[in-house]
């Protein structure tokens, strides 16, 4: 019986239950070349993808088998239309046509048609496909889990006494500044954000009044009217904003009232006609960037003033999201 060879192409970033799937089909052959986009088209397609390198890693990582091996894939069809070798192809039902054009382009070189093998989407949690673009726009994980889960959108939670050690400690990187000149801290701070970075969403009176000073309106602000629990005594210039939300959380809890007015401010700042917002919120915003991070595109920057000390900055990346969905599960129903 002749050796059989399935070639995969793809992008493979943020490794998922459906890539798993596709080069399972694969490894029914006897052998499996997975071919990975460069980091140049890669990064056309969305500058957050990871690095080929990475990309690599996590898909030899998962494998653990000597038959795949991975390769770059350097133009649309790579080696499919040419190699005499290949018997066999995978794809997803929205990627059969590109095979089919493979095989048309294989007839017209003298070669023999690849079998196609079709493997149907993993469905997420909410009966969508599970793909790399919805786990980075921050919807899903890997596994097709929601993020936000229908408990939180009902219920009142309180923070536990547990959790105050690890809230007081800053979240992401620090930038130290005067207390009495926020906006050197601030200005540290803007000056290191990513280019690719898809918003900006900053939390507290300070933090949004120093951006404003500098001249960098975020494009999502949210302000209580107090700063290390007392009023702030400054005053906000709220005309740069294009729509504002108020809702109510009191101290110490998360709201199902934040947790949608944050959703809708987000959606708002994305949108096509829409623009800059201002969240008021009645109570505290202080455990406002748990949710925040939770709802963010991969790469929203996040800032918050750490008091007496400047300003935080923490870039929504996965393990953000696995750290906040952590802290949000130990929240209590009271």
């Amino acid at each position: 019986m002749s050796r059989t060879l399935c070639l995969v192409g793809g992008t493979f970033d943020c490794f998922h239950a459906g890539h798993q799937a596709l080069l399972e089909a694969a490894l029914n052959c006897d052998a499996v070349e997975v071919w990975v986009t460069t980091d140049a088209t890669a990064a056309e397609k969305d500058p957050r993808i990871q690095p080929q390198s990475k990309r690599f890693e996590e898909i030899k990582n998962w494998s653990g088998d000597q038959s795949l091996t991975t390769h770059s894939l350097e133009d649309t069809w790579g080696p499919a239309p040419n190699r005499g070798d290949a018997t066999h192809i995978v794809c997803t039902p929205e990627t059969r046509t590109n095979c089919e054009n493979i095989n048309q382009m294989r007839i017209e070189n003298a070669l023999e048609p690849l079998e196609i093998i079709e493997v149907e989407h993993l469905l997420a949690r909410d009966g969508e496909p599970i793909s790399s673009s919805r786990i980075r726009q921050g919807s899903i994980d890997r596994d097709g889990n929601l993020w936000i889960r229908a408990a939180d959108l009902d219920r009142t939670v309180h923070m536990p006494s547990k959790l105050d050690s690890e809230l007081k400690e800053p979240m992401g990187t620090l930038f130290r500044g005067p207390e009495d000149t926020p906006e050197v801290a601030i200005q540290a701070a803007v000056e290191s954000i990513p280019a690719f970075s898809p918003c900006l969403i900053a939390v507290g009176d300070v933090t949004v009044h120093s951006l404003l000073e500098i001249g960098w309106v975020p494009d999502v602000g949210i302000v209580d009217g107090l700063t290390k629990r007392t009023p702030w005594d400054g005053e906000l210039d709220k005309s740069s904003f294009s729509g504002q939300l108020s809702c109510t959380n009191p101290a110490g809890q998360l709201t199902p009232d934040l947790l949608e007015c944050v959703d809708i401010a987000m959606d708002f700042a994305f949108s096509d006609d829409g623009g800059p917002i201002l969240l008021d919120v009645e109570g505290e915003e202080d455990l406002a960037p748990i949710l925040i991070h939770l709802l963010a595109p991969y790469g929203t920057v996040v800032l918050y003033g750490q008091p007496s000390e400047g300003v935080v900055m923490r870039i929504t990346d996965e393990l953000t999201k696995v750290r906040c969905r952590a802290m949000l599960d130990s929240f209590e129903v009271r």
